[in-house]
């Protein structure tokens, strides 16, 4: 039997050095982000769920998904991925702080702390993110570990619903 458990893909972020990304596939997929200089977050998808192959972290499901940030559980609450760029959010709780991770253009998705937009991040899928924060926020490093992860289990950037439906319909003309 061959491994394929991918190698982690590692960035250094401006403002917390550097961030690696790990995924594992054992009975369950896990993703896991850790720097020197940020919390260690585990985001796990329930073994034995059924996997989406679009989601590095195989589901959008709530209920087949576990957020851990420095061994303390995380709430986190992924929209369905429908139509609108909007339904790709990905919400999470912990610590008593609300993040938001949100498609804002192709290939990009901001993210809001308590409702103010800290960062954006980019990652097409293979564990690899940029983040570029905003001038004049506050980046804490759980700010950080959570924005990465988000990026890294559930992608970045989304089309706008027209370009959706332009695509939906040449599907279907011959």
């Amino acid at each position: 039997m061959t491994d394929t458990t991918p190698l982690p893909a590692a960035v250094e972020d401006d403002h917390h050095g550097d961030i690696l990304v790990e995924l594992t596939r054992e009975q369950a997929e896990i993703l896991i982000v850790s720097g020197e200089g940020i919390p260690r977050v585990v985001l796990t998808r329930a073994p034995g769920a059924e996997a989406d192959d679009h989601i590095v972290i195989g589901t959008r499901d709530p209920r087949r998904l576990t957020l851990t940030v420095d061994g303390r559980d995380a709430t986190i609450k992924p929209g369905k991925g429908r139509l609108r760029r909007r339904s790709y959010r990905v919400d999470v709780r912990c610590a008593g702080t609300s993040y938001r991770l949100v498609p804002d253009s192709i290939p990009s998705s901001r993210l809001t702390r308590d409702g103010k937009h800290i960062g954006d991040f980019s990652s097409n899928g293979d564990r690899r993110v940029i983040a570029e924060w905003r001038d004049g926020a506050a980046v804490e490093p759980l700010d950080a570990a959570i924005g990465y992860a988000l990026a890294a289990a559930f992608g970045t950037g989304g089309q706008p619903m027209w370009m959706m439906a332009v695509e939906t319909i040449s599907e279907f003309l011959p």
